[in-house]
């Protein structure tokens, strides 16, 4: 930032930290902002994307930013017990699959077996180019017996960091090879039943590097506008939990006024 934007960002850093603006307080509008601290807007939203960004205000809707209200907490309970497990056994084993019984006992109700399904750890990449467009792969998913559009992703291979898997799958699927990515969520996909965890990576940039390598994941390729993705989910156009995960990620960092990774 330049000197008048430091000036700026130390200045509501300061209104908040001595209770001018106290948590769960509005800051004034950004033309009003502009007007008092005497900065462009661009500069401005500059200035209020870096304070979103180490969670010194909030953002609600596109333009309004309030103080985090730290009392209002979402510390995990403690009177909340755990199921106690009493054992697994085997039902199906192979490479790709894992289905168990369980033998649980929650609180306060009596034990009984749960089927539970061991899938791969699974690593998602949404690579974002300098026009605000999206890396992705039309696709036909013949479980589903539908196409969609994808981002690029796969399984972490035994012994692979799950970057690795995630830089390696995009260029595998599209060609393209990602300048960087950064791990933003990790979250599993159907957690009562299905024990999979998907690691989920943005990035900004790619180069070309040649065709994809796995023909039996690669789809029709194309860089997809951000501004096409509300309408793309609407339609059901959108295909597994993954990408809509890491696509809702990047544009609520965008309707914060964050870029949607820091990666460079």
């Amino acid at each position: 930032m330049g000197p008048k934007s430091e000036r700026v960002y130390r200045t509501i850093r300061e209104w908040i930290a001595t209770g001018q603006y106290p948590p769960g307080s509005k800051l004034p509008s950004e033309r009003t902002l502009s007007e008092e601290l005497a900065i462009g807007r661009t500069a401005l939203r500059q200035v209020l994307a870096k304070l979103v960004a180490e969670s010194v205000i909030e953002v609600h809707g596109r333009s309004s930013y309030r103080v985090p209200d730290r009392s209002v907490t979402t510390q995990a309970p403690a009177d909340v017990e755990p199921w106690q497990i009493h054992g697994e056994r085997t039902l199906y084993d192979n490479r790709w699959v894992k289905l168990s019984l369980v033998d649980v006992e929650p609180p306060g109700v009596e034990r009984f077996e749960h089927h539970v399904v061991k899938l791969h750890h699974v690593a998602i990449a949404a690579v974002i180019d300098d026009q605000d467009r999206v890396l992705m792969m039309w696709r036909y998913r013949f479980v589903p017996d539908s196409f969609g559009w994808e981002l690029p992703g796969g399984i972490v291979d035994e012994g692979e960091d799950s970057l690795e898997a995630a830089l390696r799958e995009v260029e595998e699927e599209t060609g393209w090879r990602p300048d960087s990515l950064e791990h933003v969520v990790t979250y599993q996909p159907m957690v009562g039943m299905v024990d999979s965890p998907h690691d989920i990576f943005v990035g900004k940039g790619a180069k070309l590097v040649g065709e994809p390598s796995d023909l039996e994941e690669a789809g029709h390729i194309a860089w997809v506008p951000l501004a096409d993705i509300p309408s793309l989910m609407a339609r059901g156009e959108l295909m597994g939990s993954g990408t809509l995960v890491a696509l809702l990620h990047v544009l609520s960092a965008r309707g914060a006024g964050a870029p949607p990774t820091s990666a460079a």
